[in-house]
C-alpha cells in the first residue's frame, strides 16, 4: 500500500477517534438507522462537500452527484437513487446544487472536448442552446454564472416531473425540490428561488425563474411572452 493511502487511513483513525470522543456513541447510532430529511444532487466536483456546506453529520442528508449536477429521465442511476430517497427514506426536501466556476459548465459553453464526458454534458449544452438569447448578450464570465443557474433551474424541473415526485405528490406525500448554487469564492449558497413542491406550482415557477435573465431582443408584449413560454421547455410554445 502506497504512504498516500496509509496516511488516508490514518487520518479515518484520527477523525473516527475524535468523533466519538465529542459525541459517545455516534457511530452506534448512525448505524442503526438512516433517516436523513434531505437529498442532495450535486456536481461530483471535490470541492463542493454535502455535509460540510450544510453543516449536518453523516446521515443527515442523503447524497447523489455526478458530473455538472444533471438529472435526466434516462438515468435510471439518478432516478432510482431520488426514488430511495423518496419513497423509503421519506426525505422532505431535495436540493439541486450546482456551483459556480463548474468545469462541465465552462465545457458545455465554451465548446471544449473532454472526451467520453462530452455526450453527458450534451445536456448542459441542450440548456446553453435553449437559452442562448439570454445568454449571448452577457460578459463571457457572467456567462458561465448564468448557465450554473440555468442548469441547476432546468435539472429541478427534471426532478419535479420525473415519476417519481409525480407520484409521490399525487399520494399527498409532502416532498420538495429547491435549487441552490455554491460559490466556491465565498463558500456561500445562493437559493435560486424556484422550489417547486406540488404538480401545479412546476410550470409557473420554472418560467418566473428563467424571467429573471433578460432576452437581449426583449420586446414585450404577447410574442415575448410566447417565446418565453417556448425556452422554457414546459409551456404552450415548447418544442
Amino acid at each position: 500500500m502506497s504512504q498516500e493511502l496509509r496516511d488516508l487511513l490514518s487520518n479515518n483513525r484520527r477523525w473516527a477517534a475524535a468523533t466519538e470522543a465529542r459525541e459517545p456513541g455516534f457511530f452506534t447510532r448512525l448505524a442503526q438507522q438512516q433517516s436523513p430529511r434531505y437529498m442532495w444532487i450535486g456536481c461530483a466536483d471535490s470541492r463542493v462537500p454535502a455535509n460540510e456546506i450544510t453543516g449536518l453529520d453523516p446521515g443527515e442528508v442523503f447524497v447523489h452527484r455526478n458530473v455538472a449536477n444533471v438529472v435526466v429521465h434516462s438515468d435510471l442511476n439518478a432516478l432510482s437513487t431520488i426514488q430511495f430517497a423518496v419513497e423509503h427514506l421519506k426525505v422532505r426536501h431535495i436540493m439541486v446544487v450546482g456551483h459556480y466556476g463548474c468545469a462541465g459548465v465552462r465545457a458545455a459553453m465554451r465548446g471544449i472536448r473532454v472526451g467520453l464526458a462530452d455526450n453527458w454534458l450534451r445536456h448542459v449544452q441542450d440548456v446553453r442552446l435553449r437559452h442562448r438569447k439570454r445568454l449571448e448578450h452577457l460578459p463571457p464570465a457572467e456567462q458561465e454564472d448564468v448557465l450554473c443557474e440555468m442548469n441547476v433551474i432546468e435539472q429541478v424541473g427534471n426532478v419535479a416531473l420525473s415519476t417519481v415526485l409525480q407520484d409521490a405528490w399525487a399520494r399527498g406525500q409532502p416532498v420538495a425540490v429547491h435549487g441552490w448554487v455554491y460559490g466556491l469564492r465565498d463558500g456561500l449558497l445562493k437559493d435560486l428561488d424556484v422550489t417547486m413542491d406540488r404538480p401545479e406550482t412546476v410550470v409557473d415557477r420554472f418560467a418566473a425563474a428563467l424571467k429573471r435573465y433578460p432576452r437581449a431582443d426583449a420586446a414585450g408584449g404577447r410574442d415575448a411572452e410566447v417565446l418565453d413560454a417556448a425556452d422554457t421547455g414546459f409551456g404552450p410554445g415548447a418544442p
